[in-house]
């Protein structure tokens, strides 16, 4: 996905014409390489997704330096019932303001935003035709084999309505659960065809016509190596979002590693537990880091290599949230079972609002976030950043710090802290006081309304003079 500036004085997108100009050519070059009845097969897969294509124009809401800014992107998506409903990512999608999609006949029409997953990257938008929409049919990833002939489809670049045409690389690629840009539910399938910026969203395609993944990511300085999200995934996360605006899952504070971590003997089953969340449901029951989970409610568990976590995370994930579980465990050479009741897995980041008046922005605490930050559940918001120069920098305010009380009252949400100072500003209050906490220490930082004079230096700027 990449900024663009918003288009809308042509009827028809010249990045649409473009990019039949450009890559039709390169998609027909491929098939001539194939035999007349392969050939025919992908024209006709083209042409059956060609018309549920939707180019994607949100306008993004960023919060950057204490400040909210409005950012235009593009992205990719594809319809997926007559009545609207259209599949993008998250990340395309998620925390926009507003979401313009350009359907294949080239009318626009404004998006609402149903819900997203940031777990899965997966986000529902709805539009509003007043007609009935060509769409989309799901396939099954889960019998896709390497080596098999896919479409990758969307707007790469802004190039409206493209294909490329590669094969299955890999069906069940792990890319690890770290960095906040990897799935922790799902293997990825790999591809060789080509997925660029702006193809995030868009499907990619079985020579059925059928969307059999949703592309995603690409191998940044590789040649043709992209990532799409599994069909199977997608259409569970596709169906709660359509029914609930979002996903709901279970959650009991564990962490995990593949059984080669502990041993090569194939035949030990289970996961190794690498850690214990220290306020959750797994810690309260006794688990501890290095037990072996064999069995959740008497059906057995195992990951032996990287690529099989995504689906013991996942078993957890399903079960019905605030039920008793049993958990069948090896601690050393004993087995143990121990009981525990899942809690609802919280957002990972939360609400940002921008305080202008002062200079900064926050963000609502995430269950993870108090915990790291040993913050009691459900109070204090995160400073997420600070304007240079601005009132709350002067005052010492910094990003990272969590605010804890404002003039003696516990700060417990967003709204509340929004309301505090509203009526600081309506009745001019002139001196307000702040207790944050920054890292370990907690403080008391002055916010005056009348300036603080001038800003504190940035230590990082100092250099010893020889």
């Amino acid at each position: 996905m990449k900024a663009e500036s918003r288009r809308t004085d042509k009827p028809t997108p010249k990045g649409g014409r473009l990019g039949l100009l450009l890559f039709l050519p390169l998609l027909l070059a491929g098939c001539a390489t194939l035999s007349g009845n392969v050939q025919q097969q992908v024209l006709d897969a083209k042409k059956t997704m060609a018309p549920t294509l939707v180019h994607i124009r949100p306008v993004k809401e960023v919060f950057v330096q204490g400040q909210r800014q409005e950012v235009l992107a593009v992205g990719s998506g594809f319809i997926i019932s007559a009545d609207g409903f259209v599949v993008t990512n998250e990340h395309v999608a998620g925390e926009s303001s507003q979401v313009i999609c350009v359907l294949s006949d080239n009318s626009e029409l404004e998006a609402r935003v149903v819900g997203t997953d940031p777990d899965t990257d997966i986000a529902v938008l709805k539009l509003e035709a007043g007609r009935d929409l060509p769409y989309a049919r799901f396939g099954r990833s889960a019998s896709l084999e390497s080596g098999e002939l896919v479409l990758a489809m969307g707007s790469p670049h802004g190039l409206t309505r493209s294909a490329s045409l590669g094969i299955i690389s890999v069906t069940d690629r792990y890319l690890g659960d770290s960095g906040g840009i990897t799935a922790p539910y799902n293997n990825w399938i790999q591809t060789d065809a080509a997925i660029n910026r702006g193809n995030s969203g868009g499907p990619l395609v079985n020579l059925r016509g059928e969307v059999i993944g949703i592309n995603t990511l690409a191998l940044l300085g590789a040649e043709n190596v992209g990532f799409a999200i599994p069909a199977d995934i997608a259409r569970e996360v596709i169906d709660a979002i359509i029914a609930n605006g979002r996903v709901q899952r279970s959650w009991l504070g564990l962490s995990f590693q593949e059984m080669r971590a502990k041993t090569d003997d194939p035949s030990v089953q289970g996961a190794v537990i690498a850690d214990v969340a220290p306020v959750s449901s797994a810690h309260e029951a006794g688990v501890k880091p290095g037990d072996i989970l064999v069995g959740v409610n008497g059906q057995p568990v195992n990951a032996h290599y990287e690529e099989d976590l995504p689906a013991v995370r996942k078993r957890i994930a399903d079960l019905p949230v605030g039920e008793k579980v049993t958990l069948q465990l090896l601690r050393g050479d004993t087995a143990i079972e121990i009981e525990a009741v899942t809690e609802e897995k919280m957002a990972s980041k939360g609400m940002q609002a921008e305080f202008l008046e002062w200079g900064f922005t926050v963000a609502e605490m995430t269950p993870e976030l108090a915990r790291r930050a040993q913050v009691p559940p459900g109070e204090g918001l995160l400073v997420s950043g600070c304007i240079p120069g601005g009132l709350a920098s002067a005052s010492g305010l910094a990003a990272g710090d969590i605010i804890l009380k404002m003039d003696e009252e516990t700060i417990r949400s967003l709204s509340q802290f929004d309301e505090l100072y509203n009526k600081a500003i309506d009745e001019k209050t002139k001196l307000i006081m702040l207790f944050v906490k920054r890292g370990a220490v907690t403080r008391f930082v002055l916010i005056n309304s009348e300036g603080m004079g001038e800003a504190p230096v940035d230590k990082e700027m100092l250099e010893y003079v020889d």
